[in-house]
């Protein structure tokens, strides 16, 4: 972060109302540094910016509103990253809209590791949110902080699956960072700002604007290697930040649904237009290689060798009981039973349509 007087004159400009990032940027490349912008002309901003911004430059923002910001700033899990920073996230810098600050509430590392969007629609069904929550906690295990949007629905349960795996979760918001919203997912944002990270480019009391959220998703989507949907309607808001995602290089990853079902058109929309049609985590992990886990795997338990032979037999990919019972001459109930113990243990995941898989 930098020091205060050059964060000031950084929140300065972040604060005129109507400067945009890419006018934002483009005084930088133009004077050098925010500072040098607010002791700019208006003359000069005008060559640059309209005459009414430029006023608004000169005037600046309510003296109130970056005392507020420093303030916020007091606790100590709060932060403001710049364009400037060192630790500014690598690959916003990629895209062609990078926000020219970030505020950021909770682990600012995160940024800079090797992460995985997950999104979907709000309206999910019990089965969608089981399978986001599933495979955003075996992609964090595989070492993909997971990235989402604070959302309800597929984002809660993604986060939700991403702070129990090995790599975290992070929310990207449509408000300013002192906003929670929706309101009940207040206890996930406590947790999120715990042990992952909320993070946006709006300034402190932004309330949640519609025009926000698209602006949002760029960003969801711009701190990733790939963005898994997981269901969306044919206008979700998912396929915009698919859509982004394609536009900034990124892999698209898409699960397939009933035909029957409002939920998939959106998935099946973006499988016909060339995203990767996944069925087990073990697909996307396989196209992007998995990473390391910043934080390390804890000792595994010793596992009884016919718990072992279970788990071998079982392989990495998705088994259904009655398969794994023919491949280790076990009855059925003995199937059930050791199953049902090695999820319990972790070391099994259940996954839609009676099947099994080893966690990695």
């Amino acid at each position: 972060m930098p020091p205060e007087r050059e964060l000031r004159a950084w929140l300065s400009l972040s604060l005129v109302s109507g400067l945009g990032a890419g006018a934002f940027r483009r005084l930088l490349a133009e004077f050098g540094d925010p500072e040098a912008v607010c002791k700019a002309r208006a003359a000069a901003l005008a060559r640059v910016v309209s005459a009414d911004i430029a006023a608004a430059i000169q005037a600046g923002p309510d003296p109130d509103r970056i005392e507020a910001v420093l303030r916020w700033l007091e606790d100590p899990a709060n932060r403001i990253v710049t364009l400037a920073d060192e630790t500014y996230p690598q690959l916003l810098l990629q895209i062609s809209d990078p926000p020219p600050l970030l505020y950021i509430k909770g682990s600012p590392a995160l940024l800079n590791r090797p992460a995985l969007a997950v999104v979907g629609s709000r309206n999910a069904t019990r089965q969608g949110s089981d399978n986001a929550e599933a495979f955003a906690r075996e992609l964090s295990d595989g070492g993909f902080t997971i990235i989402s949007g604070l959302a309800l629905g597929i984002d809660a349960a993604a986060h939700r699956g991403g702070l129990a795996g090995l790599s975290s979760s992070v929310a990207v918001v449509g408000t300013g960072l002192d906003v929670v919203y929706p309101a009940r997912n207040r206890d996930l944002a406590h947790a999120l700002s715990a042990r992952g990270a909320l993070v946006s480019e709006f300034a402190l009391g932004t309330p949640p604007l519609t025009i926000n959220f698209p602006r949002r998703n760029r960003l969801i989507s711009g701190l990733t290697r790939g963005c898994l949907v997981v269901e969306a309607a044919l206008k979700s808001g998912s396929l915009i930040t698919a859509r982004y995602a394609l536009e900034q290089g990124r892999e698209v990853f898409a699960i397939p649904g009933s035909i029957h079902s409002t939920l998939s058109k959106g998935c099946h929309h973006l499988i016909k237009q060339g995203a990767k049609l996944v069925e087990s985590s073990n697909d996307i992990l396989e196209e992007l290689g998995a990473a390391t886990p910043d934080r390390g795997t804890p000792p595994a338990a010793p596992v009884a060798p016919e718990y072992q032979e279970l788990l071998d037999l079982m392989g990495f990919d998705p088994a259904d009981q009655d398969t794994l019972c023919m491949r280790g001459g076990l009855t059925p109930e003995t199937a059930s039973a050791m199953l049902l113990t090695l999820e319990l243990d972790g070391l099994v995941s259940r996954l839609p349509g009676g099947k099994f898989q080893r966690v990695r």
